[in-house]
């Protein structure tokens, strides 16, 4: 299947194992392992219920891989951004919230938050960047960096889930 052209359900319901992986592993970054695992609870009936598969295995997922999913996020306004080695989604998630038009002043102010952030969680600060715009991005920081690491791991997963809900709008026909 091609996965520049969006997919319908019904083809997604037909891939073997390794050709749905291919397709929907990308919504999760770098976490292919959630398709794979998720792709035994097909027929999906619809694109909320492939979503909702998508999201219970995360959620059925032990607190070690939770996090393996949390950190495999890049930073925002991070290394990878800056250098321009962040997935093809990711980057243009940034660029929508405004993320790539950064002052110097600005740059700095993510990567103090991002230092912040990791040195009291141990995972990268994860938010669903095309639903939120650079200053309310900024803004979030302050709030959840006084959440528990329990509270925040849970915030973050949600932030992933409608990461995940975009992606897969992106790739199949409603």
């Amino acid at each position: 299947m091609d996965t520049d052209k969006k997919c319908c359900i019904s083809q997604l319901n037909h891939l073997k194992q390794e050709e749905f992986v291919r397709v929907i592993g990308p919504v999760f970054e770098h976490s292919p392992w959630i398709a794979e695992a998720t792709w035994t609870k097909r027929p999906f009936a619809n694109l909320e219920n492939l979503h909702a598969s998508l999201c219970e295995t995360v959620a059925q997922l032990d607190e070690s891989k939770k996090l393996d999913l949390l950190r495999a996020h890049p930073d925002l306004v991070g290394r990878a951004a800056l250098a321009g080695t962040l997935t093809s989604a990711s980057a243009r998630e940034q660029a929508s919230a405004g993320l790539d038009r950064l002052t110097p002043q600005e740059i700095a102010l993510f990567q103090q938050h991002n230092r912040e952030y990791w040195k009291k969680f141990g995972f990268p600060f994860v938010i669903c960047a095309r639903l939120n715009k650079k200053e309310a991005i900024l803004a979030g920081f302050t709030p959840r960096l006084q959440h528990s690491c329990a509270q925040e791991i849970e915030t973050a997963l949600v932030e992933i889930g409608k990461i995940a809900w975009l992606r897969l709008q992106d790739l199949i026909k409603i």
